[in-house]
């Protein structure tokens, strides 16, 4: 495939051993807060521990890929750390929104102290949202954004802002090399509202330039079916020469571009992974753009802790800057803060 051979990017969040911390002490971290529409810049401070060993239930799409593996490595860890009995429930894809609902009604009836939620859908948790409130019991949006959900708190990072990044980056580079790009898009779920903010922004990113977006393919986060996505966009259009999509998306087509040698198309990562990382290392993609999944896991438990011991900050919206990865040179302590371990396997307890 054709690789990115010379180019330094630069993008409003870096990656830099020297701004960001090891992950054992994470904190403090930075970030935006958002208070009655009002959106400043801020840092995160972890709590130091838990006064009760607290109860709490996480929600989660799937553990299917390293993504997610990042996110359950944050959760798990952190609920160690703070001395939390922490337990996981993933619904298995994208698709299966009703187990997510029976998930968070099973979570309630468990009396649990918190609930930590990365919907499917906001829509299609609205009861339970509804619910979850009028027991008393507070509910932690993370990963996946939610606008109107009554939640003690959240914290995410903005997909439009890595669609742009992502964008932004691809003019540069096609301005660099005098490239002209066809780009289908498979930016995940339809229905996640995560996939259509990033798509939002990609166009918003390559907008005026001389890069085309042919196509986007909406599918379930399963590399089986976004293999099938885009062997059906590599036949639909012969003139693509990027792609630009989820992690799954980008193993299933490393093998395909590979096999039917078309070495002439480019692929850019939607997101970042253990595994993308890896193929970055290996000039087999031209960057990604993390959103510190890991961080992110770790400040929901933490909010959630916050919630129950009536400790919640006034501005209780947390947006993580995502930040643009093309040097494939990372640090130990800064890969634990986006990724997890290379060893991790799901793990569904704290204790």
């Amino acid at each position: 495939m054709k690789l990115l051979s010379v180019f330094v990017a630069t993008a409003t969040a870096v990656l830099s051993t020297s701004s960001l911390v090891a992950a054992e002490s994470w904190g403090p971290f930075p970030v935006k807060v958002q208070r009655e529409g009002v959106e400043t810049a801020s840092e995160f401070q972890p709590l130091e521990s838990a006064t009760q060993p607290w109860k709490i239930c996480v929600l989660v799409p799937h553990v299917k890929d390293s993504y997610w593996l990042a996110a359950d490595y944050g959760l798990i860890e952190e609920a160690r750390r703070l001395g939390i009995d922490l337990t996981l429930y993933e619904a298995g894809g994208y698709g299966n929104l009703p187990r997510q609902v029976n998930q968070f009604d099973n979570c309630l009836s468990s009396k649990v102290d918190a609930i930590l939620v990365a919907p499917i859908s906001e829509a299609g948790l609205s009861g339970s949202f509804e619910k979850a409130r009028a027991a008393g019991i507070p509910t932690i949006a993370f990963i996946n954004p939610v606008s109107e959900a009554p939640v003690a708190g959240k914290v995410f990072t903005r997909m439009r802002t890595k669609g742009v990044e992502a964008g932004n980056f691809l003019v540069e580079v096609a301005a660099a090399n005098g490239s002209e790009y066809k780009v289908v898009g498979f930016p995940g779920a339809q229905g996640s509202g995560w996939a259509e903010a990033a798509v939002e922004g990609f166009q918003e990113g390559i907008q005026g330039s001389n890069i085309t977006l042919l196509d986007v393919k909406f599918g379930d986060t399963g590399v089986a079916e976004q293999l099938s996505l885009v062997e059906d966009a590599l036949q639909t259009y012969p003139e693509m020469n990027l792609i630009w999509g989820t992690a799954p998306t980008i193993e299933a087509a490393i093998g395909v571009v590979d096999e039917i040698g078309r070495d002439d198309v480019s692929i850019m990562a939607e997101y970042g992974t253990r595994e993308m990382l890896r193929l970055l290392q290996q000039e087999q993609i031209m960057g990604l753009v993390s959103d510190y999944t890991v961080v992110q896991a770790r400040m929901a438990v933490d909010l959630a802790v916050m919630a129950i011991e009536g400790n919640m900050p006034a501005a209780n919206a947390f947006d993580v800057e995502p930040a643009l990865i093309t040097d494939p040179d990372v640090s130990t302590d800064d890969i634990l803060l986006h990724f997890a371990p290379a060893n991790w396997r799901p793990v569904f307890s704290s204790k």
